[in-house]
């Protein structure tokens, strides 16, 4: 058995559902199971530290989750075509990783969700990209093979998978934004296989 951590932050619950899609495509590739964390919030006012497990959902990452992992999937609302500040945050704090070459080699891959249509989708998952890239990482992305990608009417895009909120009150993914996810947290979770049994 090997591990995919699916490290995202939500704070409406539609990234949250994508991680979950993601979960379900690397938990299809035979020997792969799913590390499903997230990230506490940030503020810009003093106060005491989130605790170091959250009242619900997934619990917060470690930088061991990053190390122990053999690929790695992000997901981020997007905040002005950025990652949101609690990924960003947690990112940033990678410094002895990239100085030991822990992330090194290893698969990842990015989603997002946005509240409109031209909200800064990929710009979001280029943002999230970039320190992956920093980290010596496999980029991983979606290709035109995948008929979702050229008949979906919401998220999704050869950078990764993503979700369009617009006014909806309870998150509901399109079938191609699943069917997206889905095949990214494959893809991932098969190059991390590939790779452990060239070195095998």
């Amino acid at each position: 058995m090997f591990e995919i951590l699916v490290l995202y932050y939500s704070r409406k619950g539609a990234t949250a559902e994508l991680a979950r899609q993601v979960c379900r495509g690397v938990e299809s590739v035979a020997g792969a199971r799913a590390r499903l964390r997230t990230v506490p919030a940030v503020t810009a006012i003093v106060e005491p530290a989130a605790p170091a497990v959250p009242e619900s959902g997934p619990i917060y990452a470690t930088h061991a989750d990053l190390t122990e992992c053999a690929g790695l999937v992000l997901g981020s609302p997007t905040r002005f075509g950025n990652m949101a500040a609690p990924l960003k945050h947690f990112l940033d704090g990678t410094g002895a990783l990239w100085l030991t070459g822990g992330l090194a080699n290893k698969p990842a891959a990015v989603f997002t969700s946005t509240r409109t249509a031209h909200g800064g989708q990929e710009t979001t998952l280029l943002s999230m990209m970039l320190p992956l890239l920093h980290h010596g990482m496999y980029l991983v992305g979606l290709p035109y093979t995948e008929p979702a990608l050229t008949s979906t009417q919401g998220g999704g895009s050869p950078y990764g998978a993503s979700h369009v909120t617009m006014d909806e009150p309870v998150v509901q993914l399109t079938e191609e934004e699943k069917t997206l996810a889905q095949l990214l947290g494959r893809r991932v979770a098969d190059l991390a296989r590939r790779l452990a049994n060239e070195a095998a």
